[in-house]
């Protein structure tokens, strides 16, 4: 667009407001993605949508099932062993952590489609768990961490007598 086009008292074309004729957020739409057009032309666009589309791969998918004995999250987490991956429970959250890395130098790679780096996954509990009872364990690259709930506390209520003003 030229930057006569966006002045509204140029000579000769239509006026600023008729762009926006209709619905605006449909017009709002339509200028984002022009801007955005504008700003990446130029760059190399397949490896850049590459990496966006690998920053997705940085935490690993999960599984949640609840039952009525115990929570079970399963994370994908292949080509990794159990060495590189810490699982914690801290205060109602889990956590899952790690790091996948290289086994060749980078001088040695012409192309990969890969993830390496670090990862962290952080899933609140809304139910209490019991904490000793926690266990993990790791199959085929997958990570699953069982966790039995833990008993309610049954609340308890009591009267509290009121004392006569001295």
């Amino acid at each position: 667009m030229n930057m006569r086009d966006m002045i509204p008292w140029s000579r000769g074309s239509q006026p600023l407001a008729r762009a926006f004729d209709g619905d605006p957020f449909l017009s709002l739409h339509r200028e984002m993605n022009r801007l955005f057009d504008d700003v990446f032309r130029g760059f190399d666009a397949p490896a850049l949508s590459n990496r966006l589309a690998a920053f997705g791969n940085v935490w690993p998918k999960l599984e949640i099932a609840n039952t009525e004995k115990e929570l079970k999250v399963s994370a994908e987490v292949p080509g990794m062993a159990e060495k590189d991956i810490e699982v914690l429970l801290d205060d109602g959250v889990l956590t899952i952590r790690g790091e996948k890395t290289s086994a060749t130098e980078d001088k040695d790679k012409q192309f990969s489609e890969h993830f390496y780096g670090k990862f962290e996954r952080r899933v609140p509990l809304d139910v209490p768990v019991a904490a000793d009872k926690v266990s993990a364990a790791f199959k085929n690259g997958v990570l699953t961490v069982t966790l039995p709930k833990a008993e309610p506390i049954p609340a308890t209520s009591k009267r509290i007598a009121i004392q006569p003003g001295q």
